[in-house]
């Protein structure tokens, strides 16, 4: 049954790590929305992590998490490799699930996924909280009203700079380790909302020494000579740093280009600059929890500003960057 307008948001967060605390930090702060139980796989850790951010009830499993009655929707705030399993563990509860970017390690386990929302007819959304941005959300507006001219180029660069360990999840194949699910789902989305989906696309990139993708560049094209130039690496530091340009001028992301701090406007050489409007001291989940309380209280089943179609597409074209490269998940 849809939620009223007013109804309060009972969220389940699945996962007790560094990014579930955050996400319940700006849970407990969004209007209509309450934490109402934790799940993890350690009994101990999910009653801290309830009693840190005043959840009622935790659970020493998935299992019993799902079960529980009382919640709307599920956060699914663990890595990747689970994401598959999880989702649909909680989809077949009859449970609405926000899942981590990236949904699934690949495209055939996110069709599988959505396809299971479809058919429970319960939400889901995949985690890409820049797309609920509010300054990318601006700059979209600001493309699309045509302030910029005609798009020309896409950029954006994530660069984390951790060095090569064996035994950290980023260089982990078994964990879904590599540059281009963790950091670089960020560019090749920022891409996406700006330019859309590419004519074709160059791919070029090294390894790490287990096989995960380390460094990864991707050049897009598109009819009328536009472009879109991604690049991530584990490995190797850079700036974070997302650019718009158009033939009438351009748009620059200051901070983090998926949580930008502010936008750097310019129009025909004259500059402005945008602030955040988020919250001091938010991490910056808040319009991502709003948005997916906005959508439950409607009755939808998806966001329309992160569709399903979208990021199944997305992870189509991670999937062919990753074959070009020659990365390969244990069991694909």
């Amino acid at each position: 049954m849809p939620a009223t307008d007013d109804r309060l948001i009972r969220w389940g967060i699945l996962g007790a790590g560094g990014i579930a605390g955050k996400f319940a930090a700006d849970l407990v702060r969004t209007p209509g929305n309450t934490l109402a139980a934790v799940g993890a796989r350690d009994a101990g850790r999910a009653a801290e992590f309830a009693s840190r951010f005043g959840a009622r009830r935790s659970y020493g499993s998935y299992a019993e998490l799902v079960a529980d009655p009382d919640l709307d929707v599920l956060y699914i705030a663990t890595t990747h490799p689970g994401h598959r399993e999880q989702a649909l563990l909680a989809i077949a509860a009859g449970k609405a699930v926000l899942i981590e970017k990236p949904v699934c390690l690949n495209a055939a386990d996110a069709r599988e996924v959505f396809a299971a929302a479809v058919a429970a007819g319960v939400f889901a959304m995949e985690a890409m909280w820049m797309r609920t941005n509010p300054l990318i959300r601006k700059a979209q507006e600001l493309l699309a009203g045509s302030a910029l001219g005609e798009l020309a180029s896409v950029r954006a660069e994530l660069g984390l700079g951790r060095p090569y360990d064996p035994s950290h999840r980023l260089y982990d194949l078994a964990n879904g380790g590599g540059a281009l699910l963790d950091l670089g789902i960020y560019p090749v989305t920022f891409g996406w909302i700006f330019g859309g989906p590419p004519q074709s696309m160059t791919v070029t990139g090294t390894l790490a020494p287990t096989g995960s993708d380390a460094t990864v560049a991707m050049q897009w094209s598109y009819p009328g000579g536009r472009d879109a130039q991604l690049w991530c690496s584990a490995p190797v530091a850079a700036p974070f740093r997302g650019l718009v340009v158009g033939t009438e001028g351009w748009i620059r992301t200051e901070g983090r280009f998926y949580r930008p701090s502010a936008l750097t406007v310019n129009i025909g050489g004259q500059e402005t600059r945008i602030e955040d409007p988020l919250e001091a001291g938010s991490f910056g989940y808040t319009p991502e929890i709003a948005e997916v309380a906005r959508c439950l209280r409607a009755g939808l089943t998806e966001s329309p500003l992160i569709p399903a179609a979208d990021t199944i597409a997305i992870l189509e074209l991670l999937d062919r960057a990753r074959a070009e490269l020659g990365v390969r998940y244990p069991g694909e």
